[in-house]
């Protein structure tokens, strides 16, 4: 489960590092909350897509999921830039992207664990 999350994890931890570096601190907290939002709703998206009967349901919510994802954050980045300065938009951004490359390699490490092997897309 740990190892499953561990781009949330490592947004959290990241926390006092960014508050003692003096980095913008509402960019920072924009992008980790809209990381952590999108990534638990793309979670159950995705439940919801695996116990569809419908493999048209399945396939609508599984691109409902990635396409609505990339839109949320591009959002959630845009936001930081125009409710703070140009800083709080790139350290949006560099958080958005830290966590989504850790979320990207253990789903790599992970992928024959996330799958239960009835249901292992072929």
């Amino acid at each position: 489960m740990f190892a499953r999350y561990l781009d949330v994890c490592l947004v959290v931890a990241s926390a006092p590092f960014v508050l003692l570096a003096g980095m913008p601190r509402l960019g920072y907290a924009i992008g980790a909350g809209g990381w952590i939002v999108t990534r638990f709703a793309v979670d159950v998206v995705r439940r919801r897509a695996w116990n569809a009967q419908s493999v048209g349901a399945r396939a609508a919510l599984h691109l409902s999921a990635i396409l609505g994802r990339v839109w949320l954050i591009a959002l959630v980045v845009l936001g930081a830039h125009f409710a703070g300065t140009n800083a709080d938009g790139i350290t949006a951004a560099v958080v958005v992207l830290a966590a989504f490359t850790v979320e990207l390699a253990m789903s790599f490490a992970l992928r024959g664990a996330m799958f239960p092997a009835s249901r292992k897309p072929s």
